[in-house]
């Protein structure tokens, strides 16, 4: 993560203030922030920036044959996108060691599960727009370099990029305020108060667990995950604002969802826009049933699990928030609009939505071993 390192933050100050002294120059956005994004890879590391000039050339060519190819168009489609799943999970199993290949480096997974899915979602707009949808090859290696959001959230849509590249840098000196102040918000949230938490989560795992530590520990990390997911969204976004994109709000006030669904689209928001764009768009492009909707939610959760790791915590993960997602559907309890109920009602729901997300969590922590000790826990009454 490039935010814990000071270097590469001052290099990203550099850039905002180069592209602030150059604004006069209408093409200052568009060239120099390639020659950044390029740079930057390099200096990171030579085998990342050699993996991702294949990986953006390749994938243009793919996203240029689909703005132009009339024949075939949906299975070639299919299969530019399958092709790229394959990939990536490919190298996902690299990093855990089920495959060996001395050309392999874990360096190279880096950003690749966030930059898959810009990829993903670029030949979708070539797929279903056509010649329209032709980009440059500078812009299209902006889009899947930039560097604020290269290796986190939140996920640029490719035809919101692309209409922010025409758009001339400008700046504000109140746009500069708020932007440098959520940046140093971020930054505080990911240094200090994630930093702090995860020490005394640490501590408090230590030994038997009971159920009222147990408790504690899922609530302690539920807040812990807001922290650290937010904190990188919030100085990703300032970076990518200060540097003439309009990037996207990643946390919606989650912890004020009357519902799971609703939870999804306000909780690393532009993950769950985008599995639902793109499913649904693939699967059904018109509106679905109650049956299909629960369904392609159930899809799309497993989906969401194992995109964050391939283990069995993260498949059940999805599988139990796309199950209580589809029950919604079905049920017809899939939003509650707060003007029309009471406030007690509208704050239960709310509470009981976050009971069920404070359970699974957990899950998050990535050790097998710990999430088991905490669930195990809650069953160790202390009498």
């Amino acid at each position: 993560m490039w935010y814990l390192n000071m270097n590469a933050v001052m290099a990203m100050c550099g850039m905002i203030l180069i592209l602030a002294l150059t604004r006069w120059w209408p093409h200052n956005k568009r060239i120099l922030l390639l020659a950044f994004n390029l740079s930057f890879l390099l200096v990171f590391s030579k085998k990342l920036f050699v993996f991702y000039i294949i990986y953006t050339i390749v994938n243009y060519i793919a996203f240029r044959f689909l703005c132009q190819t009339t024949s075939w168009r949906r299975g070639w489609f299919i299969t530019l996108i399958a092709l790229n799943i394959v990939g990536v999970c490919g190298m996902r199993m690299y990093g855990m060691q089920i495959f060996e290949n001395p050309l392999f480096d874990t360096v190279m997974l880096l950003g690749l599960i966030y930059n898959v899915l810009k990829v993903i979602d670029a030949h979708y707009f070539a797929y279903f727009i056509g010649k329209d949808a032709r980009a440059g090859l500078m812009d299209y290696a902006n889009y899947i370099l930039f560097v604020p959001t290269f290796t986190s959230g939140p996920i640029l849509k490719f035809r919101d990029f692309m209409a922010d590249t025409k758009q001339p840098y400008k700046l504000s000196s109140s746009q500069v305020e708020d932007n440098v102040k959520r940046i140093i918000m971020g930054l505080f949230k990911k240094i200090v108060i994630v930093t702090w938490m995860t020490d005394v989560f640490n501590h408090m795992q230590q030994g038997e667990l009971h159920t009222h530590q147990s408790l504690f520990l899922m609530v302690w990390f539920y807040a812990l995950i807001f922290f650290d997911f937010s904190g990188y969204s919030d100085i990703a976004i300032g970076f990518g604002r200060l540097m003439g994109y309009n990037i996207p709000e990643n946390f919606k006030k989650p912890f004020q969802s009357p519902t799971l669904t609703q939870f999804w689209r306000n909780w690393h928001a532009t993950l769950g826009d985008w599995f639902r764009e793109h499913i649904f768009m693939f699967f059904s492009r018109q509106a679905p049933s109650k049956v299909t909707a629960a369904g392609l939610s159930i899809l799309i959760m497993v989906l969401i699990g194992l995109w964050h790791g391939f283990s069995w915590l993260y498949f059940f993960y999805g599988l139990y928030h796309g199950i209580v997602i589809a029950l919604e559907n079905l049920l017809g309890k899939s939003t509650v609009n707060k003007k029309k109920v009471s406030r007690s009602y509208f704050l239960a729901r709310c509470v009981l939505t976050q009971a069920i997300v404070t359970f699974s969590v957990i899950i998050y922590s990535g050790n097998t071993e710990t999430v088991w000790k905490i669930y195990r826990g809650l069953l160790n009454w202390p009498f």
